[in-house]
C-alpha cells in the first residue's frame, strides 16, 4: 500500500496548470488505486514564507479545499486538510530536521533564489527553510509517494537526503524514503502570454492563465486570445519544437481530454489555430465548468468544507502522532 501526501499553497486562485499538473492527477490516483492511504493538505504554513498583504488565510484555505472536493477528491478516501491544523506537529518534526540539514543544500536550493532575488539578505528564514518544513510535511506521514511538479523535485531530493541521514545517524531504517510522482501529459502548463513561462497564479495578467472560477465566457475569451504563432498545425510532434505557444495549446488538449499529444496531432494536423481554438475552448469549458460550479456551491455555505477540513484533520493527526513520538524516541528525548 502507498501513502501518498501532496498539497498546495492557499495564495491565489487556482488555474487550469494546477489542476492538469496536480489535481486531475491526485484524483486518478485516488479512484484507480483505492486501497492507497491519500493525505492531501492545503500548506497554509508555506504561504506566509513571502509577505501578502492581500492574503486572507482562512478563506483562500477554503477555497483551496473546494476545488479539491470540486475537482473530485473525495473525504470519504482521502483526508483533506490544513497544514496548520497538524502544524504543532509539523513544526517540532521539522526542527529535529532541521539540525542534521546542511547548509550547503539549503544553499543549493534554486527556488529560494528565485524567490528571494537580489534581495536575499532581506529574505525571512522561513523561506530559506521552507525545504525543511516540506521535508516535514512528507516524513511526518511516513509518505512513501509524492505526486510534485518538476520546480518542487529538487525539494522532494532533500527530503531524501534528510531521512536518509536520520536513517543513518540513528542507525535505524525508520523514515521510508518518499519516491516522487511526476505525472500526466501535462506536468508544466504554459501561460497563455507567453509559452516559455509557466502559467503562474501570481502572474501579473489574468489573461495568461485559466482561473478554477472563470466563467464560460471568460475561458473562451482567454483561449481565443492566447498566444500562437502564424503557421498551421505540425503533422508531428516534432514540428512543435521552437513553437512554444503552439506546443502548449496541444499539451493542453491532449491532458484535458486523456489523449497523448500524438493523437491530438493527428486529429488536428495542418489546421489553422482558427479551427483548433474553438475546439479547445469547448472541451475546456466542459471539464472546468463543473468544477466552477462545485466550488461556488462550496464557498456559498462553507460548513460542509469546515467539517471536512476537521475531520481531515483529525485523520492526519492519527498517522503523524505514533511517527513524530518514535522520532522522540529514536532520538532519546524524556517521555516522563
Amino acid at each position: 500500500m502507498k501513502r501518498i501526501l501532496s498539497g498546495m499553497q492557499p495564495t491565489y486562485q487556482l488555474h487550469l496548470g494546477n489542476y492538469l499538473g496536480a489535481l486531475k492527477n491526485w484524483v486518478d490516483l485516488q479512484n484507480a488505486e483505492p486501497e492507497n492511504e491519500n493525505l492531501y493538505c492545503v500548506v497554509d504554513m508555506h504561504a506566509i514564507t513571502v509577505p501578502n498583504d492581500k492574503l486572507n488565510l482562512e478563506q483562500a484555505t477554503r477555497e483551496i479545499a473546494a476545488a479539491y472536493i470540486a475537482a473530485g477528491i473525495d473525504p470519504k478516501k482521502s483526508a483533506i486538510f490544513p497544514q496548520s491544523a497538524v502544524g504543532d506537529l509539523h513544526a517540532q518534526l521539522m526542527w529535529l530536521l532541521a539540525t542534521m540539514t546542511q547548509i550547503g543544500k539549503l544553499n543549493r536550493m534554486t527556488q529560494f533564489k528565485d524567490k528571494a532575488g537580489k534581495n536575499a539578505e532581506k529574505a525571512g528564514l522561513g523561506l530559506y527553510a521552507y525545504p525543511v518544513l516540506m521535508a516535514a510535511d512528507i516524513l511526518i506521514y511516513n509518505a512513501t509517494h509524492v505526486p510534485v511538479g518538476e520546480d518542487q523535485k529538487q525539494h522532494l531530493e532533500l527530503a531524501r537526503d534528510i531521512a536518509s541521514t536520520f536513517n543513518h545517524r540513528f542507525d535505524k531504517e525508520f523514515f521510508t524514503l518518499p519516491e516522487p510522482m511526476i505525472m500526466g501529459a501535462a506536468t508544466r502548463v504554459m501561460s497563455l502570454r507567453d509559452g516559455t513561462q509557466k502559467m503562474s497564479k501570481s502572474a501579473e495578467s489574468d489573461m495568461s492563465r485559466i482561473n478554477l472560477t472563470d466563467t464560460p465566457e471568460m475561458i473562451a475569451d482567454k483561449i481565443k486570445r492566447a498566444k500562437t504563432d502564424p503557421n498551421p498545425l505540425p503533422d508531428t510532434v516534432e514540428g512543435l519544437e521552437g513553437r512554444p505557444e503552439a506546443a502548449n495549446l496541444i499539451t493542453i488538449y491532449a491532458a484535458m481530454n486523456n489523449q497523448t499529444k500524438e493523437q491530438v496531432i493527428a486529429e488536428f494536423a495542418g489546421k489553422q489555430f482558427s479551427e483548433f481554438k474553438p475546439k479547445l475552448s469547448d472541451l475546456t469549458v466542459e471539464k472546468i465548468a463543473p468544477i466552477t460550479a462545485r466550488m461556488r456551491e462550496l464557498l456559498a455555505d462553507v460548513s460542509e468544507i469546515d467539517a471536512i477540513l476537521k475531520d481531515g484533520a483529525e485523520k492526519a493527526r492519527s498517522v503523524a502522532e505514533p511517527i513524530l513520538t518514535e522520532v522522540k524516541d529514536i532520538m532519546g528525548f524524556w517521555r516522563g
